[in-house]
């Protein structure tokens, strides 16, 4: 394991391929690896995350899912292999109600925003949800497993509410999504439109000079 990565050019995905786990050499535009980049690209952007300031158990938290990560990109790597175990499903959905339990109930949408580390985990929420994409895609032609599906899933679920925690630890409200807001700025130019014109102001009398 030592020297197994000192060699870092090899030159062997100049034509276009790149080899897998089992030996096999596939397309580098092929579905399997869009998923296993899109795990990777999710997992690089939960890196630049965990480089905001966060507190100690938020990025515990994120650091093994960064592992889990890492594990489910070996396990598309190999097909027929699974790295990824139920236990680290429901790891994730306790992990969800925990920190949701401390949230406002949320009666609009909202938008991604509010403090650096909270946009930036929104970021990589919509990161996670094209790398569910790109399994399911994966899994339209090849056996996908159902437990890294769900994972995926589920880590999206987890990145949204962290975000939300993000912005309440700071002090920041949620940034709402104005649904009226056209409605309201159609309201008001008609309001405008229709207001009869103010009247003149008079003139200044003009001082004679004796």
């Amino acid at each position: 394991m030592g020297n197994r990565l000192s060699k870092i050019v090899t030159r062997t995905g100049d034509a276009g391929t790149t080899g897998l786990g089992d030996g096999s050499r596939v397309a580098k535009d092929s579905p399997r690896i869009d998923a296993i980049g899109a795990i990777d690209e999710l997992n690089s952007t939960l890196g630049l995350v965990l480089a905001e300031p966060l507190p100690a158990a938020m990025a515990e938290l994120l650091t093994d899912i960064q592992h889990d990560l890492f594990d489910l990109g070996g396990e598309l790597a190999v097909p027929g292999h699974r790295a990824l175990a139920d236990a680290r499903v429901a790891a994730l959905e306790a992990a969800v109600e925990s920190v949701n339990a401390d949230l406002t109930p949320l009666k609009e949408f909202i938008l991604p925003g509010g403090t650096r580390g909270a946009a930036l985990t929104h970021v990589a929420r919509t990161v996670c949800r094209r790398a569910e994409r790109a399994l399911v895609a994966l899994a339209a032609s090849a056996e996908v497993s159902d437990v890294a599906r769900r994972y995926v899933n589920r880590l999206s679920d987890l990145l949204f509410v962290l975000a939300r925690a993000q912005n309440r630890q700071a002090g920041r409200d949620d940034v709402l999504w104005q649904s009226q807001r056209v409605k309201r700025a159609a309201a008001r130019e008609a309001a405008a439109a229709t207001a009869p014109a103010p009247a003149p102001a008079p003139r200044p009398a003009r001082k004679r000079r004796g």
